[in-house]
């Protein structure tokens, strides 16, 4: 029985791996496509590929999201580990159905938390605290800020040249901020699948707690999951992040992508902090489109995406909490 539940977890795991994939394909690619940098398809080919390989660069992140809870040995464990992986997955599909951009890292982590709670087992504040809440609020000012720095820079550097040269030339240098934010995602996002699936081989007894190294099976599921999620694309929020926040031109575009990625690297193999991809891109298209006017953001939609991001944690505990209840009676 034991057994099946992990079989079972690790299936779920991927599966919530594939929903990062989709819900989060725009993060890399949409201010791409909106600026015809790049065609949807080929996009979704090039994110798809820099997720699988961004997957295989570490494992810190992973490591970090193991350990944001303690679940009890054995059945109950794996009971708690899965119903937070369906809370992270009902809020994922409810936002990406109204076309949200909402973190699916706070989801995942929300949803394990919320499970926790709700079985009564013991919750790291300290690493939620330090290495989720703070970087939370942290990293969207960065991006933010940095966005709205690289992009004056980049108009003062060009000031005098060809407006029509220097915009062919962002549109093919998007290219390479594409695959970075792509690489990026990958470095982040399937590292928290990956660290869900070791904590439930730790707690069922597969796997000893001491053990440092992810065994390459796991790494390799996390990446083709959410490159396959990835490849299937996520049209309701690249609409969003590509249209309805700010209409970018590709140096806009181009600063956002670079700083996104930059702040990704920085925090995973620095800090070793689950960030959101989504929180990142979306306030550093919000720097980038800034150094405009700052009427060219659309503060209305802006507003509605940060609802969002405060509504993720505790919704997605919720419906992890909802879903314990309804587990533990007949798999605890």
């Amino acid at each position: 029985m034991d057994l099946a539940i992990v079989i079972t977890v690790v299936v779920v795991a991927l599966a919530f791996d594939y929903t990062n994939g989709f819900h989060d394909a725009a993060n890399a690619i949409a201010t791409s496509v909106s600026t015809r940098a790049l065609t949807p398809r080929v996009a979704l080919v090039l994110a798809a590929v820099m997720n699988f390989v961004g997957a295989f660069l570490g494992q810190k992140v992973a490591h970090t999201v193991s350990d944001v809870i303690v679940p009890p040995d054995g059945r109950e464990g794996l009971v708690v580990v899965l119903a937070g992986l369906l809370g992270a997955i009902i809020w994922n599909l409810t936002t990406w159905y109204f076309g949200l951009p909402s973190s699916s890292s706070h989801a995942l982590i929300g949803g394990l938390v919320g499970s926790a709670l709700a079985a009564g087992t013991s919750v790291h504040w300290h690493t939620i605290l330090d290495k989720v809440v703070v970087p939370m609020v942290i990293s969207p000012l960065v991006g933010f800020a940095l966005a709205f720095l690289v992009m004056l820079a980049i108009l003062w550097l060009f000031r005098n040249r060809n407006a029509g040269k220097v915009t062919r030339g962002f549109r093919l240098a998007q290219t390479l901020s594409a695959s970075a934010m792509a690489l990026g995602h990958g470095l982040q996002d399937a590292q928290k699948t990956m660290g869900v699936i070791f904590l439930a081989l730790i707690t069922g007894g597969y796997i000893d707690a001491g053990t440092k190294d992810l065994p390459l099976w796991v790494i390799a599921a996390a990446a083709g999951a959410i490159s396959l999620g990835t490849y299937s694309g996520g049209w309701r929020i690249m609409r969003t992040l590509g249209r309805r926040i700010i209409h970018l031109d590709p140096p806009h575009a181009f600063a956002a992508e670079a700083v996104g990625a930059s702040v990704l690297y920085a925090t995973a193999f620095i800090w070793q902090a689950p960030v959101s991809t989504t929180h990142v891109i979306t306030s550093a298209i919000m720097g980038s489109g800034a150094t405009r006017r700052v009427s060219a953001v659309r503060w209305g939609m802006a507003r509605t995406i940060v609802s969002a991001w405060v509504l993720t944690f505790p919704a997605a505990g919720l419906a992890a909490a909802v879903a314990f209840a309804l587990l533990h009676p007949f798999l605890g």
